[in-house]
């Protein structure tokens, strides 16, 4: 017998995909997609997107962050370059969200090169 899946109609599995996509909150559902492993390809790349994504603005939120903490000369220019950092983030989920709209791949712009450097340096 085959288990039926709720998430089967198209518009609830894009709707599903921008939830992962909102900034911050979205990491919470893409981490339980991905800990499940019960999702289809779409989805786990998505969520990979988004946790990636999300960990990437942290751990470089964090580092800028204690760097305009210790220092007293570099304590303006990093708290801007913490702060344009965020915005990028938030506009590149946004820009996700807008590709996603249009029913294109959710792809970052370089992954391709990063793809083929990767296998190349890898058996």
């Amino acid at each position: 017998m085959r288990k039926t899946n709720p998430f089967e109609n198209s518009d609830l599995k894009q709707l599903q995909l921008f939830l992962y996509l909102i900034p911050v909150f979205g990491v919470f559902p893409s981490l339980w997609t991905l800990y499940c492993r019960q999702a289809s390809r779409e989805e786990m790349a998505a969520s990979r997107l988004s946790v990636t994504l999300a960990f990437g603005w942290l751990l470089g939120y964090i580092l800028l962050a204690a760097g305009a903490d210790t220092s007293e000369s570099w304590k303006l220019p990093l708290l801007v370059t913490n702060s344009l950092f965020t915005s990028g983030y938030f506009v590149v989920s946004t820009w996700l969200m807008f590709r996603l709209w249009q029913r294109q791949p959710l792809r970052l712009p370089g992954t391709r090169i990063s793809k083929r450097v990767v296998h190349k340096r890898l058996p």
